[in-house]
């Protein structure tokens, strides 16, 4: 069949890079994707937003199957776009409906459903500028770091978790009043800060089964020693070692089931991935937040550790007969290093050209913000490329991912050396 995959990122070119390798894809077509994707996959020029343009190049190319990989699509309800469509409906696309992707538009919603579902999370409340002088007051009942979050999509970047409470009140107003993260923070939840070691678990569920994948732990800050800026993610490990099997019972019995059980109560349409951001606390795990698609770049570390067809499980959940398939995992561990722009998260420059890639040969290169200029592969992001080794611990997969990107090189080229320090 031909497949159709939404994105541009290291999350869309490692999608390509699984499907491309299942006898079930015929054509494969990625957009806008990057010069990653362009080298397994046709590249189209269409934004991810632009439904009618990618109904056109669906109809076009008789694609049977759309893969969403970012979060905007879905928040903005390209699920249900393409049921409502007689000519589209009959597709299987992975992804979420509108409703089912408020559990990532709105940290708000994703709070009032946890509590609905007894699903344990931090103590929170929300509040607008109206209630602002409310949100100062509850700041002070609380105990630092103080933990504010947009509501709304900030592109990962929408949460501040500051030590001192007059900062707190201050960042409070900068984001009500302000608009310091747009229209994202319009409305802010206040939560509680719990104290512990964070991990991820993705689920992949057709909205009444479900599939646990790989667990990984992603580095979000720019520097060494997890300081600086939060940026879109430098690194993943996968497994994550510290989640044995007691825990991971926990979090499949406290937290997986009745996610999966009330999103089915409520009756929403949901096929696709549950990404649940946890933190373990005194051994017991607390849900973060949620994403309503795999995260970047856990799955540069997560989908080269599974052996089933990728394809053969997306058409088990667009058909509702996920418990019919078998999950089948490499036991190896997987490292991935991101190789991202100087400068970034904040300013950097575009178009430097990539030297190299074709020498790394132990390890999977995944193209992040890349594209093609005369012929030549040139930044085109923050976040460039993504380094993937498996090996059969987490610290040799490291170990292999940085010997491998010592033969990549770019001007104002940056990584950290650090990824896995803390396990």
């Amino acid at each position: 069949m031909n497949i159709l995959v939404l994105g541009s990122g290291g999350r869309e070119h490692t999608f390509a890079y699984k499907i491309s390798q299942s006898p079930r894809c015929s054509k494969l077509f990625v957009a806008p994707g990057n010069a990653g994707t362009a080298s397994i996959a046709t590249n189209l020029s269409i934004s991810v937003n632009d439904f009618e343009a990618i109904k056109k190049a669906v109809l076009e190319h008789t694609i049977k199957m759309v893969v969403v990989g970012p979060e905007d699509p879905l928040v903005n309800g390209i699920y249900d776009f393409f049921q409502q469509d007689d000519q589209l409906n009959n597709l299987m696309l992975i992804g979420p409906s509108r409703r089912g992707a408020l559990l990532e538009g709105s940290k708000e919603r994703a709070k009032e459903f946890m509590m609905q579902h007894n699903i344990p999370t931090a103590a929170y409340q929300s509040f607008t500028s109206e209630s602002l002088e409310a949100g100062k007051q509850f700041l002070e009942t609380l105990n630092p770091p103080y933990v504010l979050k947009a509501d709304g999509l900030a592109a990962g970047k929408g949460v501040l978790i500051l030590k001192d409470l007059e900062e707190a009140k201050s960042e409070l107003e900068n984001m009500l009043s302000n608009a310091k993260f747009g229209a994202a923070s319009s409305k802010v939840v206040i939560e509680e800060f719990l104290d512990g070691i964070e991990l991820s678990v993705f689920v992949l569920t057709d909205g009444k089964n479900y599939k646990v994948l790989p667990t990984a732990k992603d580095y979000k800050r720019i520097g060494e020693g997890d300081t600086g800026l939060n940026t879109g993610g430098m690194g993943a490990v996968s497994p994550v070692p510290f989640a044995d099997e007691v825990l991971m019972k926990k979090i499949e019995e406290r937290i997986v089931k009745p996610t999966v059980n009330g999103l089915q109560a409520e009756k929403i349409e949901y096929k696709g991935f549950v990404f649940v951001g946890l933190i373990k606390v005194n051994n017991e795990p607390y849900v973060i937040e949620y994403n309503v698609r795999m995260g970047d770049p856990e799955t540069e570390a997560v989908l080269p550790r599974i052996k089933t067809d990728l394809v053969d499980l997306f058409e088990a959940t667009a058909n509702q007969q996920l418990d019919e398939i078998s999950l089948e995992m490499d036991e190896r561990s997987a490292a991935t290093i991101m190789v991202v722009s100087g400068g970034y998260p904040e300013a950097y420059e575009k178009g430097k050209e990539i030297i190299g890639i074709e020498n790394v040969k132990d390890s999977i290169v995944f193209h992040a913000g890349t594209a093609l200029k005369d012929g030549k592969v040139v930044t085109n992001g923050g976040r460039v490329i993504a380094v993937t080794s498996l090996d059969k611990d987490f610290k040799k997969a490291i170990k292999k991912s940085y010997q491998e990107i010592e033969k990549l090189s770019f001007d104002t080229m940056y990584y950290r050396t650090d990824i896995g320090f803390d396990l």
